[in-house]
């Protein structure tokens, strides 16, 4: 079988959890050993893909996944997010006149309708922890109803519809208006990479991974630190990723005489994660909204225990009691009393970690989610030869 994936923001040029998926999933197809015969080419900016910036690439790809079409004759073609549409479109339409005829897949990681009504302000116990700034704002009311729109168009136009998770694709069904969607989970490890270095510096604090955008809720574990350091001094926070959001959670933090405490490293590579979560006593997601974040799987794999909200499909990932803990979005105390337990009794928190690690193995390997996909695949595809069996009847 031939697949192509097409996606916009593939590492290393981009830092992405999408493209991260793309990739692993690639490389899960390649090691299926009963199916030798397979192949898989992915299709992104650059040579032989789109040209210009990731802003236009809906509609620089074009050309690229014609081509793509014409010399490779993929019996699937895969495209992901919004960012696929009019990707989507093009097969749809040009496919009829293509050996063999493709089936067209859709990847999407989240609902772009949650994702918007997530640029809203932080509210914990009746008081307001932080706020969108302008460019969020300007993202909910322009960008992100030209995304939900592409959305429903990638959705509406494909075979086959896959979700991280059963909740991210329960919010497609209904924010999208589409049924039978799939759930095919995100994974980690199947990926060549080099050993971790060693950790970077002093070991023991508190890790924050990811985009600084209001729906990741780290004024909550801003809120949560202050009151936790009043029990434990010690208790640090790294937190790892840039975004429009920085500027407001460093005035934050210095209102909250956490800057001495707190460390904004920036964008981190993925090497540099991986030695931070090393080092790490817990990985914090105190999210509001997600779909399924790939810096969980990763901290799971590394044996690291996470302290997740209890949003979307994280619940899906962290068992709470056996591989990290879950507590309710927007509220600083369970989560300052999460991260107690983890400072306070770190043998249970090792214990954790190595479940979780565990459980990684065990479900979230790019090999059994290539297998899924697969499946799911193979089923659309049989169904789609009955149905033209059936109309040539």
């Amino acid at each position: 079988m031939r697949v192509l994936l097409i996606a916009n923001t593939l590492p290393p040029r981009d830092v992405s959890g999408v493209g991260e998926q793309v990739l692993q999933l690639a490389a899960g197809l390649r090691e299926l050993g009963d199916q030798p015969g397979d192949q898989v080419e992915v299709l992104g900016r650059g040579a032989g893909g789109a040209a210009g910036p990731k802003v236009f690439f809906p509609l620089l790809v074009l050309p690229a996944v014609w081509r793509a079409l014409r010399r490779f004759r993929p019996h699937v073609v895969q495209v992901h997010e919004s960012d696929g549409a009019l990707a989507a479109l093009l097969v749809a339409v040009v496919r009829a006149l293509l050996a063999p005829r493709p089936l067209l897949v859709a990847l999407l990681q989240v609902s772009y309708v949650e994702e918007r009504r997530a640029v809203r302000p932080l509210i914990a116990e009746g008081r307001v922890l932080g706020r969108p700034g302008a460019a969020e704002w300007r993202f909910r009311w322009f960008k992100a109803p030209l995304q939900i729109l592409l959305g429903m168009l990638t959705a509406w136009a494909a075979d086959l519809v896959l979700a991280p998770s059963a909740a991210t694709a329960a919010e497609i069904r209904r924010d999208y208006r589409v049924e039978g969607v799939g759930v095919i989970p995100n994974v980690t490890g199947g990926l060549t990479v080099e050993p971790v270095a060693g950790r970077e510096g002093e070991s023991g604090y508190l890790l924050f991974v990811g985009r600084l955008r209001i729906r990741k809720g780290v004024e909550v574990l801003l809120e949560a630190l202050k009151d936790l350091r009043s029990r434990h001094p010690g208790a640090t926070l790294r937190i790892a990723g840039d975004g429009e959001h920085r500027g407001r959670l460093e005035h934050r933090a210095a209102e909250l005489e956490l800057g001495e405490v707190v460390s904004f490293l920036g964008t981190c590579d993925a090497g540099r994660v991986r030695r931070l979560l090393a080092g790490a006593a817990a990985l914090v997601v105190p999210s509001i909204y997600e779909g399924m974040p790939l810096v969980v799987l990763e901290a799971m794999a590394a044996g690291v225990p996470v302290v997740a909200s209890a949003v979307s499909g994280i619940p899906e990932v962290v068992v709470d009691g056996e591989t990290g803990w879950l507590v309710p979005p927007e509220d600083p105390r369970a989560l300052e009393q999460a991260l107690e337990d983890v400072l306070a009794r770190p043998q249970e928190a090792r214990r954790r970690g190595e479940a979780g690690r565990r459980r990684v193995d065990e479900r979230f390997r790019p090999s059994a989610a290539a297998a899924r996909w697969r499946e799911a695949v193979l089923a659309s595809l049989a169904g789609r030869a009955s149905e033209d069996f059936g109309g040539r009847s």
